[in-house]
């Protein structure tokens, strides 16, 4: 392969590319020079680089916290940083159940995260108030905060964050549009997610 291929080939487009190289070829720049979408590439750089909040609320944060480690490794995927500061995060995951007290802080949290925001949400307690049906739970973060993946699982594994992230990233390349706001079309729910239950 080295023998058919050059760094002058590749800019001149008369290299004969053997396999799965020759799908390059359409990719390939003519003359030096690279023409893309500006979007492209700015949707790339921030899926390339998503910094979550350090953010966990129950035993799914256990399986968010294994994530980093070692042994499933999410810096493969652009994510290893955890910021402590919300503003200095794009990604909230929200790992674990939200109780009615904690909903407000989710939300100011959120609402402290500079845009473009994500906002994974992370195993049943979280997507749907999971084996909770009560007062005290809010079921489905979603009442409080616009979720863009859900990660099915009680608590769901390491590999299935790590896909959730993969899925967030095809969304952000793909220029998905973001879910609307729960505090546009329903803010008397974001101020009271329990509708008054726990009074």
């Amino acid at each position: 392969m080295a023998g058919n291929f050059s760094q002058r080939d590749f800019f001149t487009n008369n290299a004969i590319m053997p396999g799965d190289v020759q799908s390059l070829r359409s990719a390939s720049p003519v003359g030096g020079v690279v023409t893309t979408n500006i979007d492209k590439v700015i949707n790339w750089g921030r899926a390339s680089s998503l910094w979550p909040a350090l953010f966990g609320l129950a035993c799914c944060a256990i399986e968010m916290m294994a994530t980093s480690g070692p042994r499933f490794d999410i810096a493969r995927f652009g994510s290893e940083v955890f910021r402590a500061s919300p503003r200095q995060a794009d990604l909230m995951i929200v790992a674990g159940r939200v109780s009615a007290k904690m909903a407000p802080a989710v939300r100011q949290i959120y609402d402290q995260m500079p845009e473009p925001k994500w906002v994974i949400a992370m195993g049943a307690c979280a997507s749907c108030g999971g084996i909770f049906n009560n007062y005290a739970i809010v079921q489905g973060v979603d009442l409080v905060i616009p979720v863009d993946v859900y990660v099915a699982g009680c608590p769901p594994t390491p590999e299935a964050l790590i896909e959730g992230v993969r899925i967030l990233q095809d969304r952000i390349n793909s220029g998905a549009p973001r879910p609307q706001d729960p505090i546009e079309y329903m803010p008397e729910v974001v101020r009271d997610p329990n509708f008054g239950r726990h009074s």
